[in-house]
């Protein structure tokens, strides 16, 4: 029993790359009994010497957790883990699943309703600020569904996020997660262009970089330029892009955006700095 008496927590983490890896390394750090899987033995082999017993499939995860984090590469994956490899089937009544990969919010919707029947909680709890801060436990997560399950989960989210924060009903942690990265994209963009030109020029980038973080067009992605790669970029601007077809709304600057971010690679972005 914890110190206010309630049963000790089991976490589960399906997916065990580089940001489920640290995700589970982080909970055992934090004294939860932590199970998972990956479909990689090599990531299955890294996580069991940070303290997570490796379950034979994801059906043996389910059995053993009370929380669940989902940490895969898309939807097609997510829906697969939960119908496909027993998770749905398997997890007991009151556990709560956290999907922590970039989703579809109409993903969450489908899998919140199927996993109440269960009476299994669903929580949208994709987290942002990159690798970095995933390996410091200093992750922000952005949480949608419905609130009931939130304390439940919480602890295990504090485990390796710093802020936590409920954003509305399921779905909407994926919104904000998409809303962020729209932004972040664009910066990026700006960034790129107003460095080129500051090169070809003859500036110092990495002085002018330094410089530029005390001004007013100071922001995150100009602060992190060189450390952090745009490649995962594609599939979540898809998301965004996807999204405003539905909903009818023109974004003719994030449609130019999603051009130019499949256009830039690292390697482009590293050169600036050479």
């Amino acid at each position: 029993m914890t110190k206010d008496g309630q049963a000790p927590i089991t976490a589960g983490v399906i997916g065990l790359g580089a940001m489920g890896l640290q995700m589970g390394r982080h909970l055992a750090d934090n004294g939860f009994a932590v199970c998972g899987f990956d479909i990689a033995e090599d990531c299955n082999a890294r996580a069991k010497e940070h303290g997570v017993e490796i379950c034979a499939d994801i059906a043996g995860v389910a059995r053993k957790s009370d929380v669940v984090i989902v940490m895969v590469q898309s939807d097609a994956q997510v829906v697969e883990v939960f119908h496909q490899h027993g998770l749905l089937d398997e997890l007991k009544e009151g556990s709560v699943v956290c999907i922590a990969s970039s989703v579809s919010p109409e993903t969450c919707h489908a899998l919140e309703a199927a996993a109440l029947k269960k009476n299994v909680g669903v929580l949208d709890t994709p987290v942002v600020l990159g690798q970095q801060a995933a390996n410091e436990g200093r992750l922000t997560v952005f949480v949608g569904g419905d609130e009931k399950w939130l304390p439940k989960a919480r602890p295990v989210l504090e485990s390796f996020g710093r802020q936590i924060l409920h954003i509305g009903s399921s779905g909407n942690g994926q919104i904000a997660k998409t809303v962020n990265n729209m932004l972040l994209w664009a910066t990026i963009c700006a960034n790129y262009e107003a460095l080129s030109l500051a090169k070809s020029l003859g500036t110092d980038i990495p002085k002018l970089i330094s410089a530029l973080g005390h001004s007013s067009g100071a922001n995150w992605s100009l602060s992190r330029w060189g450390k952090s790669t745009g490649k995962w970029a594609e599939k979540d601007m898809d998301v965004a892009l996807d999204l405003s077809q539905k909903e009818g709304l023109s974004l003719p600057l994030n449609g130019l955006v999603d051009q130019l971010m499949k256009r830039m690679n690292n390697e482009v972005m590293k050169r600036l700095l050479e």
